[in-house]
């Protein structure tokens, strides 16, 4: 059978079946865009529902959000292009501006990953501080303190897993314009928008009173039903 041919064959069946191809539907869990707010959004910027995470890398609370709300979130809610999520740091100690500036190293499209991975392996990193490590981590000096936590915390080694060097990540830990937006953005969510723990979200620019997946999770399936 020729190409011709069997290509005219293919179409007959089509239409004799009634069936019409349909477009790919997109999954939206591979777009991330930088917000004006400074923040990093996943899934369709023009979704109806928008929901915002108020997030610390040092809360134990964040990161069980993480490891329970991540795939019905990716699925059910960003993949469809029903909502978007943008993930906002709220700082509340060195630490966590040490861990923002890592996990927004580089190209925005290895925010996600870096995000989950700080979160997932927080039990590993995140514990006891002695007072030599606090002494290093109080230089007045900004680079110098961000390397001493990354350092104490084997945050180095996390992220150098996900394929960074050592010169990329220092040069991130020294990003003063990157440190004072952070530390911005963490007083204009707690002194304008009243954000005082974490996580805490905005549900199209509402402040909820939820703050873990069981609370949030049936006000966004009422609004994307």
């Amino acid at each position: 059978m020729s190409w011709t041919r069997a290509a005219f064959a293919v179409l007959l069946a089509v239409v004799g079946t009634g069936a019409v191809a349909q477009p790919r539907q997109a999954n939206w869990n591979s777009t991330v865009v930088v917000t004006p707010e400074g923040g990093h959004l996943v899934g369709n910027p023009a979704a109806a529902v928008k929901l915002v995470e108020y997030v610390s890398y040092t809360c134990n609370h964040c990161a069980h959000f993480e490891i329970e709300a991540d795939a019905p979130l990716r699925l059910t809610f960003i993949a469809p292009g029903k909502g978007s999520v943008e993930y906002r740091p709220l700082l509340r100690n060195k630490i966590d501006l040490a861990a923002s500036l890592l996990v927004r190293c580089g190209p925005v499209s290895k925010f996600r990953g870096n995000h989950a991975a700080v979160l997932r392996s927080q039990e590993k990193w995140f514990g006891e501080v002695s007072p030599a490590q606090q002494q290093r981590w109080n230089s007045p000096d900004l680079p110098t303190a961000m390397r001493a936590i990354a350092g104490d915390l084997k945050l180095y080694d996390l992220m150098t897993a996900r394929g960074y060097s050592r010169v990329q990540l220092d040069r991130c830990l020294s990003d003063r314009a990157a440190a004072t937006k952070l530390a911005e953005q963490s007083q204009f969510a707690i002194e304008t928008l009243n954000v005082k723990s974490t996580p805490s979200f905005l549900i199209n620019g509402e402040v909820q009173d939820a703050h873990d997946w069981s609370a949030l999770r049936p006000r966004l399936a009422a609004l994307t039903r």
